[in-house]
């Protein structure tokens, strides 16, 4: 018989051994174990960022509006060239005088983003500064981004006017220049709770044409 060499005999490792033994192996690979009351400290922490930072969004966002849409404007506040005369009497360059009636539309324009509502007032119409006519705006609200048209009939004559005025020499010309003032005062209303205060004043130069009975311009 050929003796074998001396070889070195390992005891065999059960199967089970050798599981527990790679699952050891595993856990050192993956570091230590975290606790549970650390993770949840670190997802309370995460938490509370997403919601600083959500709630900083939402102080930005309102500064926004409130800088931007909240801001009041002053509305502006004309008279229409849509003018329809129901009398119209003009003497001559001799006998100078007027009588006009006739209705017009006032015209609020609120560029603001909220409703603007005014109150009543009374718009006056003068001859070179003499007041000749008056009519009253009644009180309305003209809506968010909207215009709001108020229809008015005007009496307007010479009763008042002294005889040093230049009448005369402009009904000769064939034309009849009025001006009308008013002044709108009223709050711009932002969220039916935010009251702003803003008042907007009216100043038209209206050119009658007594050959054609019509306006011929309006200035505002």
């Amino acid at each position: 018989m050929v003796d074998r060499p001396n070889q070195q005999v390992y005891p065999l490792v059960p199967a089970a051994d050798r599981q527990i033994r790679r699952s050891d192996e595993n856990i050192e690979d993956s570091g230590p174990l975290i606790p549970d009351h650390v993770l949840r400290r670190k997802k309370r922490i995460k938490l509370a960022i997403y919601i600083s930072a959500f709630v900083v969004f939402e102080i930005m966002v309102i500064l926004v509006f409130a800088l931007v849409l909240m801001k009041a404007r002053t509305p502006k506040v004309r008279l229409g060239t849509n003018v329809t005369f129901q009398n119209f009497k003009i003497g001559t360059q001799a006998r100078p005088s007027f009588d006009l009636s006739f209705t017009a539309q006032v015209r609020v324009k609120n560029t603001n983003f909220g409703p603007y509502k005014f109150d009543s007032t009374n718009a006056t119409f003068m001859y070179q500064g003499v007041t000749v006519g008056q009519v009253t705006i009644p009180k309305h609200t003209a809506g968010m981004r909207s215009t709001k048209k108020v229809t008015v009939t005007v009496n307007v004559n010479s009763n008042a006017l002294p005889s040093t005025t230049k009448l005369g020499s402009e009904l000769g010309a064939g034309v009849l220049t009025l001006n009308c003032h008013a002044k709108l005062k009223g709050k711009v209303v932002f969220m039916l709770m935010m009251k702003k205060k803003k008042s907007a004043e009216m100043n038209c130069t209206m050119t009658v044409d007594s050959s054609t009975k019509a306006v011929k311009s309006m200035i505002c």
